[in-house]
């Protein structure tokens, strides 16, 4: 199993677009082959930060959906985004 856990920051004038993009691309991953879990919610102290928890049955599910999501429209909302995340196989 591959597991990714952070979060991804955007600036304040940039929270409604990432807001909107969000549920397709949470939809989306959902669906992929190999998607054990996969959530993004907005952080309850700051708006402006996401936390991020995905899980993936493998490295080869885990790299289709890095792959998928770099040709994605979440990517061209949030791709210059700050993320910090970390990526575990366990």
């Amino acid at each position: 199993m591959v597991a990714l856990s952070g979060m991804m920051t955007c600036a304040p004038h940039e929270v409604a677009a990432v807001l909107q993009a969000l549920p397709r691309h949470l939809r989306l991953s959902r669906a992929e082959a190999g998607c054990l879990a996969f959530e993004v919610t907005q952080s309850p102290h700051d708006p402006c930060r996401f936390l991020v928890s995905e899980r993936f049955t493998d490295r080869a599910a885990f790299e289709a959906h890095q792959q998928r999501t770099r040709n994605s429209a979440w990517w061209r909302v949030t791709g210059h985004m700050a993320r910090d995340f970390r990526v575990s196989d366990a």
